[in-house]
């Protein structure tokens, strides 16, 4: 045997092992098929396929994260709104994901995308704004339960935003800056409240104390001449006065 006829031996050895060897990753796994028949799945490694009777398609085992279209829908109160989300599934069974349906994964976008619709169409703008968290998890149950049946599992949907008609955007901004208007009013009568309060009970323990009123005006006349800036114009009590009155009349 030459050297030429080894080089071709080879050759063909080579050619045979790539047609029947099919090599399956670490994160697939392999519906294998005899004769058009499903018969097993193969895990990760080197698997032999034989041309024209046997054939073996790879799935993806991973987590996948689909992002989810804009999608126009109408809310209970009649309000016109664009929502996006992301769902994130893997399939949990390979022979259904290529047994029962097509194309898995133009299917559960289409699903999500009709789930979206209705689940929106179902509650009202406030609370689509408020409990997204809410609204996701019942997207993800109703996915989940209907793709079951073909290998798939929804492990979470995220609404990622919520797009409103211009008026309407408008009109929360309005809303929203009448709220701190009001939230400030009411604080601002709060603190007036207090003060009045804590004004009336400091009068009543000066009134009840000898000598605190004028003990209470020198310290105010101590802090305000801190600053040579100021003019001090001041009336003496009355108290003062007669005081003095006293002293001249003996």
């Amino acid at each position: 045997m030459n050297l030429y006829t080894l080089l071709l031996a080879a050759v063909v050895i080579n050619g045979i092992l790539v047609l029947i060897l099919r090599q399956v990753n670490q994160y697939e796994k392999g519906v294998f098929f005899t004769i058009g028949k499903f018969t097993g799945i193969k895990e990760p490694g080197w698997r032999l396929v034989i041309p024209i009777f046997q054939s073996m398609k790879k799935v993806d085992t991973r987590v996948k994260a689909v992002e989810v279209p804009e999608q126009k829908a109408i809310t209970k109160d009649n309000i016109s709104v664009g929502v996006t989300a992301v769902i994130y599934y893997r399939v949990s069974d390979v022979s259904k994901a290529i047994l029962e349906v097509e194309n898995y994964f133009y299917a559960v976008s289409q699903l999500a995308q009709t789930t979206m619709r209705n689940v929106v169409g179902e509650v009202e703008l406030d609370e689509l704004l408020a409990a997204r968290e809410k609204i996701s998890e019942k997207i993800r149950v109703i996915v989940d339960e209907t793709s079951e049946g073909w290998g798939i599992m929804v492990s979470n949907v995220v609404l990622k935003d919520v797009v409103l008609p211009t008026e309407m955007e408008r009109m929360i901004a309005r809303q929203a800056e009448a709220e701190r208007e009001k939230r400030a009013v009411i604080i601002k009568a709060e603190g007036e409240v207090v003060a009045a309060t804590n004004m009336a009970k400091a009068a009543g323990i000066l009134s009840q104390e000898q000598g605190a009123l004028h003990l209470r005006t020198l310290q105010t006349i101590d802090d305000v001449s801190s600053d040579q800036s100021n003019t001090l114009i001041f009336a003496l009590p009355l108290e003062v006065l007669r005081a003095f009155e006293k002293i001249g009349s003996k």
